[in-house]
């Protein structure tokens, strides 16, 4: 394994893996809750980022880019709900199996699933009041980094927040030590690991995002990249 000091983009997930094992894949994407409610704080985005965008007059609207399980958009279309905010939310993911998936479950209402590239949602004239992803961007080259996030400029009218996880020797310690008793049968642990070496620090994706973008760091290991059309503090 390479040193945590730099990026390793070559390593590849398993779960990423078109001849990965179905049964195993399946596992990984019904854990996915357990490892999002633990470590990737979306109440905590939802509460500081996104409800104050959401307007309880009328009907809003929010993408999840690469949704996989679809367990986030579940979280905040029912946290929404609660709320009294009516919000329709769409989980978008280009892989079949992931969209399968997430398709199968029970219904919440107010969500849809759709097998599609951002791409191809901003060729349709398609817009959103919120565009959000959960632990996308270390999976994609430069060249897929950069699209995304061009893409979520054209479809989200009050906020873009892609949140990922932030590499660090303690983070990939903890993540291994605190892994290797559970999720057996199922992709979490070996592909957490690999998606922490896949991973920024704060100062490499404040770096690598375009103008207009801003990196904001949140322990103890999540970065969020954050774009407000017109320009206001996030």
């Amino acid at each position: 394994m390479r040193s945590l000091a730099e990026r390793d983009p070559d390593a590849v997930e398993e779960m990423d893996r078109p001849d990965c094992d179905p049964a195993k894949l399946r596992r990984t994407y019904a854990q996915f809750w357990l490892i999002n409610t633990v470590v990737s704080g979306w109440r905590r985005n939802y509460v500081r980022y996104l409800r104050p965008r959401l307007e309880p007059e009328r009907i809003n609207t929010l993408l999840d880019i690469g949704s996989g399980g679809g367990d986030v958009p579940r979280m905040l279309a029912r946290w929404a709900r609660r709320d009294g905010v009516r919000l329709e939310v769409t989980g978008i993911d280009p892989d079949d199996r992931a969209h399968a998936f997430a398709s199968s479950r029970p219904a919440v209402p107010g969500l849809e699933f759709r097998r599609a590239f951002s791409s191809e949602l901003v060729t349709e004239g398609r817009t959103y009041d919120v565009v959000i992803s959960n632990h996308v961007l270390h999976h994609l080259d430069d060249a897929q980094f950069r699209s995304l996030l061009a893409d979520s400029e054209q479809l989200a009218g009050r906020l873009s927040l892609h949140s990922d996880i932030e590499r660090s020797r303690w983070g990939y310690g903890l993540f291994s030590a605190g892994t290797l008793p559970f999720f057996p049968g199922s992709y979490i642990r070996q592909d957490g690991l690999t998606s922490i070496r896949r991973s920024y620090t704060a100062d490499e994706l404040a770096a690598a995002a375009p103008p207009g973008w801003q990196c904001l760091r949140h322990r103890p290991w999540q970065n969020l990249l954050l774009h407000v059309p017109d320009g206001t503090p996030p």
